[in-house]
């Protein structure tokens, strides 16, 4: 039985500081399922102090002992695989099988490739007379979203675990059980007492406190860019590093020549995988113009199989969106590409067909947007592709990248080197050329307002390690 009344501090289940919950609603349901319990700056004082003392202690760790440690976490991290992708797909909405395999299976595939990179890693490097030595950064405060929840937290806790830092977790209010069970694996796997704690609460309370902590030495947060940038002011007086992976609106790119019905298709399914929860989100597929009605055609036809439906029902495409707001927000958006003169394709405002209850958008294509036009600007967050013409090769790459983010690209031509030359000129940290999918071993991160630092593998390490120089170490 999953505690969700209590935190993990110093290597125990305990008492929140002040009894204080909020309820977790099934999005396909819209019926509470649970409570779960909210902290303030004690909790997180109680948690900071017990990393703390467990740095002094863990940061002076082996390679060897970390190896031991992380191998046992993926150990028992498989053990649960089922268990974890059932919580998110009540408390998220992904479809059982998509939460099973990618959404659980995502933070195995972090922890094991994290394994990999520090089995192999230099963090000791001659560099003329001095030594130049990699260590941990020290107290970690980590907050992580609600649309890839394991996702975001193994590819900040492993990294985390292999350089030797400590850190306090504050998981999204909307998805805490499959954070819990998280912290149940790190506590059967051995982790040391305070190496790992976990404090559930509100962004404007717990994630708050966290920013502003003199003794947290660097916060990592995934989110919405509003809260990265409220994250940053406050973490500013205390010079503390801020690692942050943000919002996105990126640019697919499909240029002429390119074999239209898969480089669509595809485009279209990436778009409404995980309900189009996802910060990488391909949201803006830019075409020629000359092709706009063929790639409405074809992106109609993926919609029209798309089913949105309970996430545990055979045959669902999609489940909901993760709760009421962002229903809200999403169906406001809509409306705005209709009010804005953009073709509505398919879907539209409103449940689908034959659903009266749950946060279920129906899955939607603009075509003849403009990138003026709200939809091609703001990130819409759910299953809302907007399609928009670009008369050459020139205006596609000015369009894709007249935008405030820069997480990522995608690029289709009719030859790898098309696709290559285009992908040069994406201003993002991640394009994905041909369809090939994203390389965990490869960084993961953004320009401009999508953020700043890297994710993942080697990179990921490296963003939790301090670079010491110490001259006259190789000294004759």
């Amino acid at each position: 039985m999953v505690n969700r009344m209590q935190f993990y501090i110093d290597g125990a289940w305990v008492d929140p500081a002040v009894k204080k919950s909020t309820p977790v609603v099934n999005p396909a349901t819209e019926e509470a399922m649970y409570e779960v319990a909210l902290g303030s700056k004690a909790d997180v004082d109680k948690a900071v102090a017990a990393a703390k003392r467990a740095f002094a202690t863990f940061s002076q760790t082996s390679r060897d002992e970390r190896v031991a440690l992380l191998s046992k976490v993926i150990e028992v991290y498989k053990g649960r695989l089922k268990e974890i992708g059932a919580a998110v797909s009540d408390e998220m909405g992904a479809p059982l099988p998509m939460a099973e395999k990618l959404q659980a299976g995502a933070g195995l595939g972090h922890l094991m490739t994290t394994l990999d990179v520090l089995k192999n890693y230099h963090f000791e490097e001659p560099v003329g007379t001095a030594m130049v030595l990699r260590e941990p950064v020290g107290v970690v405060g980590m907050i992580t979203p609600w649309n890839w929840p394991l996702n975001q937290i193994a590819c900040k806790v492993a990294p985390a675990l292999a350089a030797g830092c400590t850190m306090i977790l504050k998981p999204s209010e909307f998805t805490p059980t499959s954070a819990l069970i998280f912290a149940e694996i790190l506590h059967e796997a051995g982790v040391p007492k305070g190496v790992f704690n976990l404090v559930n609460g509100l962004g404007p309370e717990v994630g708050a406190a966290m920013s502003e902590h003199p003794d947290i030495d660097m916060i990592s947060f995934t989110g919405s860019t509003r809260a990265g940038i409220d994250v940053a002011k406050r973490a500013a007086p205390t010079v503390k590093r801020v690692s942050q992976e943000l919002g996105g609106k990126s640019p697919n790119v499909i240029l002429e020549g390119a074999d239209l019905t898969k480089a669509v298709t595809g485009g279209v399914m990436h778009m409404f995988n995980n309900s189009g929860q996802s910060c990488n989100a391909p949201s803006r597929m830019i075409v020629p113009l000359s092709k706009m009605k063929d790639v409405a055609a074809i992106a109609k036809a993926v919609a029209d199989k798309t089913k949105a439906g309970d996430p545990r029902a055979e045959g669902t495409t999609i489940g909901p969106v993760v709760n009421r707001g962002q229903w809200d927000k999403i169906q406001g958006l809509i409306k705005k590409g209709i009010d804005e003169g953009a073709t509505l394709v398919a879907g539209g405002p409103g449940l689908p067909e034959g659903v009266n209850k749950g946060f279920y958008v129906r899955p939607t294509i603009f075509a003849d947007v403009t990138p003026d036009m709200t939809i091609a600007r703001e990130e819409i967050f759910g299953p809302v592709l907007t399609i928009i013409g670009a008369k050459d090769e020139a205006e596609a790459v000015q369009i894709a990248n007249d935008t405030p983010y820069g997480l990522a690209g995608y690029v289709t031509g009719a030859s790898v080197e098309d696709a290559k030359r285009v992908g040069r000129q994406i201003r993002a940290g991640n394009v994905n050329l041909q369809g090939v999918p994203n390389d965990r071993t490869a960084p993961f991160g953004g320009y401009k307002q999508s953020g700043n630092g890297r994710e993942w593998g080697k990179y990921g390490l490296e963003d939790f390690l301090e670079v010491k120089a110490v001259a006259g170490f190789n000294a004759a």
